[in-house]
């Protein structure tokens, strides 16, 4: 009996290549997005999930696989909290750049104008209210899910999503 547990335990380890490759099949995408939405910043995104999966592999024994995903949306959370962390202090210090491009000077202008007004009316949402609206609208995760992958209550996703819609709807009325 012994030995059938210890196979069991074995064939359930996340250091096991065919339970990890199922691990990233079936969760990198969704925490991409995530973290994407936590960012705004594709690069950013898919270095803190490559990151997070490093880490997975890294303690892969110490991971049961139904707490795999758990612990890699956590990972890639704290690792987003530590980038914009340094980047406050970067952007403190840091001179201001000029950006050189190709486009008419009007382009520009109206490019950044719409950018600028939607990426106001984004960040001018609380983190929690912008990820829900995001995880829901772009990513079409459903309330539970997203409930779920923050470690609230469903009504609170509710709540959340009401106040940015409410929010987006003042702010964009211009756009």
């Amino acid at each position: 009996m012994k030995s059938n547990l210890l196979k069991a335990d074995q064939q359930l380890n996340v250091c096991e290549e065919q339970v990890y490759k199922s691990v990233f099949n079936e969760t990198s995408k969704s925490i991409f997005n995530y973290i994407y939405y936590k960012f705004g910043n594709e690069e950013k995104a898919n270095d803190a999930v490559q990151e997070a999966f490093v880490k997975l592999w890294e303690n892969c024994a110490k991971v049961a696989p139904e707490k795999a995903k758990s612990y890699l949306y956590t990972v890639a959370n704290n690792l987003y909290l530590n980038v914009i962390k340094a980047e406050k202090v970067r952007l403190k210090y840091a001179d201001a750049t000029l950006k050189t491009t190709n486009e008419s000077p009007e382009f520009i202008m109206e490019e950044n104008q719409f950018k600028e007004k939607l990426d106001n009316a984004l960040n001018s949402l609380p983190e929690n209210q912008r990820t829900t609206f995001l995880l829901n609208r772009i990513d079409g995760k459903k309330y539970t899910e997203i409930a779920k992958m923050e470690g609230v209550s469903v009504k609170a996703i509710e709540k959340r999503m009401h106040l940015a819609l409410k929010s987006l709807r003042e702010q964009i009325d211009g756009i």
